[in-house]
């Protein structure tokens, strides 16, 4: 890990110490930011403020004041019923990510626009962009299947000064290729990151969904309306094979890719998934293969990261690239 690490007394259990989302929301200064939230801000049984998790306009309107208060966002916004994902996690999985080509660059994470990543799936939110270039000065490719995803990703991008020329967005044709149809044959990336769809099927995302709105909030009056929207599109939450038949398909693609990128990665968010995964990229030739254990309160997760160059070459990668 690098020296410039900071830990804050107020860090949420499993928290990466560098993230700025620590401890709970300052939601006056949040309402300063982004005045549109405060008609959902309210008051728990503690007399803490908060807002109502399981309602959708709520959770977008917090995201929303999150980008312009900590990430100098001017301008962020997303269609009714697409993928609003928790912005701390998100963060979590960028700074780990820089941990990990700084264990290539002798301990120090790279910085500036001369490291390259790609956010396959980047979603109408272009969140980890926003962050990675935001938190490290990184650019980024930015991939999706869905036209109206595209489209509104890169109007943020164009949208924000913060954002200028540091995000190139690229739609996918073909839903069953990856690296495939977006990079260039002589592109180099530094990392990849992914955040797959997580369920088999269309029945199995609206039980998932409904879950997730009755843990939220068992006593909102609004939570079948929520239901309908706060889970993302049907190419965000589902596909066949699931997480694991997702990620191996990623896996066979990057063979092909191998010279291209230093690391690729993915979130892992069901932990049976880890052997079946494993066993495809010891099939697919990985060189080093790594766990990397995340955490966000009660929350556990993990993103699995493989790469086809050796010790020596990751080093000698890093000397070209970013020193």
């Amino acid at each position: 890990m690098s020296s410039d690490s900071t830990r804050s007394k107020a860090a949420k259990p499993g928290h990466h110490p560098r993230n700025i989302h620590q401890g709970r929301y300052d939601f006056d200064a949040l309402v300063t930011a982004e005045p549109s939230l405060s008609p959902f801000v309210t008051t728990n049984p503690r007399g803490e403020a908060t807002i109502d998790f399981a309602d959708p306009q709520a959770v977008k309107a917090l995201n929303g004041a999150l980008l312009k208060a900590c990430y100098g966002l001017a301008h962020w916004a997303i269609p009714d019923g697409y993928l609003c994902p928790p912005i701390p996690g998100r963060a979590d999985y960028i700074h780990h990510l820089a941990d990990l080509l700084a264990a290539d660059n002798n301990g120090t994470i790279p910085r500036s626009k001369k490291v390259k990543a790609f956010d396959l799936g980047t979603g109408a939110n272009c969140i980890y962009p926003i962050v990675g270039h935001r938190s490290y000065g990184w650019k980024f490719v930015a991939s999706d299947i869905d036209p109206l995803s595209v489209e509104h990703a890169r109007h943020i991008a164009r949208s924000n000064k913060a954002l200028k020329g540091a995000i190139d967005l690229r739609q996918q044709a073909n839903p069953e290729h990856f690296f495939t149809g977006i990079l260039k044959d002589d592109e180099l990336i530094d990392c990849t990151l992914c955040n797959p769809p997580f369920h088999a099927s269309a029945e199995a995302a609206a039980a998932g969904s409904e879950r997730k709105v009755a843990n939220l909030n068992k006593q909102s009056q609004n939570a079948g309306e929520a239901t309908l929207n706060f889970g993302g599109r049907s190419n965000e939450l589902w596909c066949d094979g699931g997480e694991a038949g997702f990620i191996r398909k990623m896996i066979i693609d990057s063979e092909n890719w191998q010279q291209n990128c230093l690391w690729f990665t993915s979130l892992v968010s069901q932990k049976e998934n880890l052997p079946a995964i494993l066993r495809q990229l010891k099939k697919s030739g990985a060189k080093r293969i790594k766990t990397v254990d995340m955490a966000q309160g009660q929350k556990r997760s993990r993103f699995i990261a493989w790469t086809f160059f050796d010790d020596q070459d990751r080093s000698g990668w890093a000397q070209l690239r970013w020193r």
